[in-house]
């Protein structure tokens, strides 16, 4: 009589409910894992996307790098001084480059992304141009940061 069963409570194991939700999560992820084929065109895309980010950004911090006269006005407007182009040229020359290398495009990414914040506020709130090409960076860059995701994952040692 002891046995549980008079309560209506049943002695066999059953699942636990956290125990399924996950392996549906399981299996949801299991779904969307991409395919080789599907994982060989996200490469794809995101080399090309590298490589078109490493030379916009080769071109527009070799230009602030160089002196360009249109780069030293624009960094007069700002009002920091020039120390400032040549510190944004040198992050910019060396994001493209580290776009290139392999296992350092997620990083070159989120610094050049950071980069284009800047570069938003700037012309929101100094600058007379536009902004619209810094936020295109942006989106362009923030897309490359997650397609590389898991270069971040990996050195956070979570994957």
């Amino acid at each position: 009589m002891g046995d549980g069963r008079r309560l209506g409570l049943s002695l066999t194991a059953k699942p636990h409910p956290r125990s399924a939700i996950s392996n549906r999560m399981s299996l949801m992820s299991q779904t969307l894992a991409a395919s080789p084929a599907s994982s060989r065109k996200l490469t794809i895309v995101a080399w090309s996307l590298q490589v078109l980010l490493a030379l916009v950004f080769l071109a527009a911090g070799g230009a602030k790098l160089a002196g360009v006269s249109m780069m030293v006005q624009v960094y007069d407007l700002i009002g920091v001084g020039q120390w400032f182009r040549i510190v944004t040229g040198l992050v910019e020359v060396a994001g493209a480059v580290a776009l290139l290398v392999p296992g350092y495009a997620a990083f070159a990414a989120l610094l050049l992304a950071c980069t284009m914040v800047g570069a938003i506020l700037a012309h929101l709130t100094v600058l007379p141009t536009p902004a619209a090409p810094a936020v295109v960076l942006l989106a362009l860059t923030a897309t490359l940061v997650w397609l590389r995701r898991d270069q971040i994952l990996a050195i956070l040692g979570r994957r």
